[in-house]
């Protein structure tokens, strides 16, 4: 076996991580547009081929896009997300239910230990906006409350890397959710678990918690691969 040596960042790699940490850290949100490139050499005092290179990178990474004649934009908080997205794209229905149901079994667990007032606090309202969506037919609506409850419930475990992961996967989950979501008693039974949810992570029962997940997830699992035939068939199919 050959050993080499470990070579020290070059001047590229360490302006893009120093940009990257600006998106992890929200300084420049998602949406943005970052600075333009003049600013960018004038404020690091390196070359605009360097910087172009590390925004390059960035693009490459799937955190950055360039609209032409109109800057660049930050379009993803990780580099993890765009890589997770791709892979999801080309995965069964039944492996992505899988890997939610994991993610968010822990999660509920976690967040029965660990939640705040302030977390019942945004829960609660998440699952209020759920019910209105249900109650007034609205499917997009619902999907879009659906996930911000179970992100809510991920945000109260309080695990960075456990929210930046399910971050990472939020848009093949908002998929399956649509799926389903022309079942009206899918709904039903959704709404029904996610109160079941809710009163176990405020009574701080880590057993009930992870169980009411696995039941909505059960459930959805029985009516979407029945829907979609044999789940063999990925997202984009």
């Amino acid at each position: 076996m050959t050993l080499q040596r470990p070579t020290k960042q070059t001047l590229v790699e360490q302006i893009a991580a120093q940009l990257e940490q600006l998106i992890e850290d929200g300084t420049w949100p998602v949406g943005e547009r970052i600075p333009a490139e003049p600013e960018l050499v004038k404020e690091l005092g390196v070359s605009r081929n360097t910087i172009r290179e590390a925004i390059h990178a960035l693009i490459h990474a799937g955190m950055l896009r360039t609209r032409q004649g109109d800057g660049t934009y930050v379009c993803s908080a990780s580099s993890l997300a765009p890589a997770l997205t791709r892979r999801l794209e080309r995965s069964k229905l039944s492996d992505t239910l899988e890997v939610r149901s994991a993610l968010e079994q822990e999660g509920a667990r976690l967040a029965a230990l660990r939640r705040t007032p302030e977390d019942i606090v945004r829960i609660r309202s998440a699952y209020e906006a759920c019910i209105r969506a249900e109650a007034a037919g609205d499917i997009e609506g619902y999907i879009r409350a659906d996930y911000e409850f179970h992100k809510e419930m991920i945000v109260a475990a309080h695990n960075p890397i456990l929210s930046d992961l399910y971050d990472s996967i939020s848009e093949s989950v908002r998929q399956v959710v649509s799926y389903g979501s022309g079942h009206l008693c899918l709904l039903e039974l959704h709404s029904e678990l996610n109160a079941r949810l809710i009163e176990a992570i405020v009574a701080q029962d880590e057993s009930r918690s992870a169980e009411a997940v696995r039941d909505y997830l059960d459930a959805s699992r029985t009516v979407l691969l029945k829907e979609i035939q044999g789940g063999d068939k990925t997202h984009h199919e």
